[in-house]
């Protein structure tokens, strides 16, 4: 799952220093206007649990008795929906917990960002709260708890103890990814034997909560499901209550060129995929990603469709960041606004931007706020899409660009519906963007071409308070939810 900082909102999990924006997991051009076929579900699989469009019992939350899931970062706390725009929300998942916290005797503290009694009473009554381990960038404490029998039972009992001292329903597995091609895969060589560690990891924890729920965050993309495999994946599902397919990200910056970053042919697939490997279909969640996503294209002007456009290189030989892409949230902070100089104060932290309302200026932490929302000096902070208004931008590698926020507003209110996929998509060629993200009406899609199509057991989003602009999609989902219990 990847955590997006509060001002621009940029995939990251990095520390302050960190400027790059990890793969994901987020055009003024002709519209495809091909009528799109619902798909049918693959015949050798049937479901055996409740899918959110079976109409099964509503429950006190109001929900039709699928899993309709939210993910709560410490990152975004500052604005957040009121309980009408949560009604129905079954399970909440507040992230993150450092996964090397569970490998030690005794257990590291975790000390979860805001109360949970606090975070409960964001939701209906019954909401089912779990705790979500690692996130983007999080690998070496999964790494060291799945290596050994003796690790595995240290590590389920580290983490039974946690979420039962905190108050906790369950806990989410959040490894970004077992076997790798994870945030650090040209540093660290893939590791084949979690083939094998990762599904006794899960049964270990599995038997350790006993009967408070388990979840795992999988990844979309096949190149990333080293660790699915159909001789594995039934294992898996047997230890696991539900799994959270980050159905975003499709597009990452190890791509060459563009493509959607949570569109529904993409995300069917990934669902497809993991339904062949052995998944039940009532286990897994579809997930909506509340950002957009940008890419630097080569040749702007000549790019007229959203799929396959050249992209300039977006990291670099090592696998940091080239700065030549990167995500916004849907919050207001992310589109243009008008900023009081006067009203900033130096950052205390290291962070700064207008959700912080702290600025570079005058601090030990370098006078660059970077795209990211982190102060700084280097080319990473003080290049490409730093942030006069909070800082300097003095490198002598930035480029003169029209700012992020006026390229998001711009692609935001020209987006182009490709139908034949289900993606919005734009080129803004001023700045040779390219950007793609996810509309209420493409939401409303996938409950009828993938959850329904499917069988699935629910929906999920990553992460609630970065759709704060105006809640729209999060409105889309209990529209969806609503509607997938009303027609059954």
């Amino acid at each position: 799952m990847v955590r997006i900082s509060a001002l621009t909102s940029a995939l990251a999990m990095w520390a302050a220093t960190a400027a790059a924006a990890p793969p994901c997991s987020s055009r003024s051009t002709e519209e495809k206007a091909a009528t799109p076929q619902t798909p049918v579900a693959p015949s050798s699989v049937t479901s055996s649990a409740n899918p959110i469009g079976t109409a099964p019992p509503t429950t006190k939350s109001g929900s039709s008795g699928g899993r309709y899931i939210m993910y709560f970062d410490q990152w975004h706390t500052a604005v957040l929906p009121n309980k009408t725009m949560t009604a129905g929300i079954t399970h909440v998942i507040t992230a993150f917990a450092n996964s090397s916290l569970f490998t030690t005797d005794p257990v590291g503290e975790y000390t979860p960002f805001m109360e949970l009694d606090k975070v409960r009473a964001l939701f209906d009554e019954n909401v089912k709260v779990s705790m979500a381990i690692g996130g983007w960038g999080d690998n070496a404490g999964f790494r060291l708890g799945a290596r050994s029998a003796e690790s595995r039972a240290l590590y389920a009992k580290n983490i039974a103890a946690t979420i039962e001292k905190l108050g906790y329903d369950g806990v989410d597995m959040d490894w970004e990814y077992p076997v790798s091609n994870g945030a650090d895969y040209k540093q660290v060589p893939n590791d084949e034997s979690e083939i094998e560690t990762y599904p006794l990891l899960l049964a270990e924890i599995k038997k350790a909560i006993g009967e408070k729920e388990l979840s795992i965050a999988v990844p979309a993309l096949e190149r990333d499901m080293l660790a699915y495999t159909p001789a594995k994946v039934p294992e898996i599902d047997a230890a696991v209550d539900y799994v959270n397919v980050m159905t975003y990200d499709l597009i990452n910056r190890r791509d060459t060129a563009s493509k959607h970053h949570t569109d529904i042919k993409g995300s069917l697939a990934a669902i497809d995929a993991y339904i062949q490997r052995g998944f039940q279909p009532a286990k897994l969640t579809l997930g909506i990603a509340f950002y957009a996503k940008y890419f630097t294209l080569q040749d702007a002007k000549s790019c007229t469709e959203p799929i396959g456009c050249p992209l300039a290189p977006a990291e670099f030989e090592n696998g940091t960041d080239a700065n030549n892409s990167g995500a916004l949230t849907f919050e207001a902070s992310s589109f243009p606004v008008v900023v009081h100089t006067s009203n900033l104060k130096p950052s205390t932290d290291g962070s700064c931007g207008g959700s912080t309302g702290f600025t570079c200026e005058g601090t030990t932490w370098g006078t660059c706020c970077s795209k990211w929302g982190f102060c700084g000096i280097t080319a990473d902070h003080c290049g490409t899409d730093c942030q006069p208004s909070f800082g300097t931008c003095t490198a002598s590698d930035a480029p003169a660009v029209k700012p992020l926020a006026d390229s998001f507003k711009e692609a935001f209110d020209n987006g182009v519906e490709d139908v034949e996929n289900g993606g919005q998509w734009y080129v803004d060629t001023e700045s040779s963007r390219f950007w793609t993200w996810d509309t209420p009406a493409l939401v409303q899609r996938k409950f009828t071409e993938i959850i329904a199509a499917r069988g699935l057991g629910g929906i999920m989003a990553w992460s609630m308070a970065e759709d704060s602009y105006d809640w729209r999609l999060l409105a889309a989902m209990q529209e969806g939810v609503k509607n997938m219990g009303s027609a059954n």
